[in-house]
């Protein structure tokens, strides 16, 4: 299975950071294009595809979402979402072409399995400067939009950046201090939430472990560390809603981040599809055991 997934990532990474390229409100065509291609595949799978649309910088844009209905009486959803711009400069093969071609997969996988809770897919638009933090934030409009409509968002997974992974010690660095707590070898994917969120996490990390042993790492902070809050989650967090991100920490390990080098050749396909299978199978279980708090 893995083998078949790692060639659909690829794929799906080469069209949107290689044929496409820079994807942004700057390069509105390309945005349009990278728009286009999440919706066909999204048709391809057989979901219909909601469209947010709203203008930023005169560009009109997009927040595209599908959904996979669960069967229990209770209406709470899991939304798994990624950013599908890049930022200025580069064409953002793992930030966040990497996040994007796993939420196509997850959503593929899912098309057939019956869930009890449904899982809500969505990809996001303009997660990057000069809208990052900042209302026009694609995110930031997607979740105003949940709250005022009372969504039951269970809880929201950010899936930013998860491509690149380092077997060699002094491949991974970290925010001030945290370098005494964690590995320096930069070959697990990390689980991040803010302190309201830990118990959340902490069920993600349970359900993670128990159906795959890809190394894993986990923090549960302030949002202010450097990192921390550098998602679509923010926007969720912001809303009151409980939300993670799932990350191969971008910066603190991949050095092409934010760069024109930042290409379908850098990315680590045989890990990345790993946990990428990892998530389905985790989300296999929260979609079907885990209940919510009281």
């Amino acid at each position: 299975m893995n083998e078949d997934l790692m060639q659909r990532l690829k794929v799906h990474v080469d069209e949107l950071a290689g044929k496409i390229g820079e994807h942004n409100v700057f390069h509105p065509e390309a945005l349009h294009a990278a728009e286009a291609y999440i919706t066909q595949q999204w048709e391809q799978q057989g979901y219909a595809v909601r469209k947010q649309t709203y203008t930023a910088q005169g560009v009109e844009c997009a927040n595209l979402e599908v959904t996979c209905p669960g069967h229990s009486r209770s209406n709470d959803v899991i939304l798994i979402g990624a950013h599908y711009d890049s930022v200025l400069g580069s064409p953002g093969a793992n930030d966040n072409g990497s996040g994007v071609a796993a939420l196509l997969e997850l959503s593929r996988l899912f098309k057939d399995v019956t869930l009890e809770t449904s899982l809500r897919f969505v990809a996001f638009v303009n997660e990057e400067p000069p809208f990052f933090y900042w209302p026009g934030m694609g995110s930031m409009v997607y979740a105003k939009a949940a709250k005022q409509r009372g969504d039951p968002i269970r809880f929201m997974i950010s899936l930013e950046t998860i491509g690149y992974y380092r077997e060699q010690h002094g491949s991974q660095t970290y925010p001030p201090l945290l370098k005494y707590f964690y590995p320096d070898t930069g070959n697990f994917i990390a689980f991040v939430s803010n302190l309201r969120s830990r118990n959340v996490m902490r069920d993600c990390i349970q359900a993670f472990s128990s159906v795959t042993d890809f190394p894993m790492q986990s923090i549960a902070t302030l949002a202010f560390v450097p990192g921390v809050s550098w998602s679509d989650h923010l926007a969720f967090w912001r809303h009151g809603y409980k939300a993670l991100m799932i990350t191969d920490t971008a910066l603190y390990r991949y050095p092409y981040y934010h760069t024109a080098q930042d290409t379908p050749d850098k990315l680590d396909y045989v890990p990345f599809a790993e946990v990428t299978n990892g998530l389905f199978l985790m989300l296999c279980r929260l979609a079907n055991t885990i209940r919510p708090e009281p």
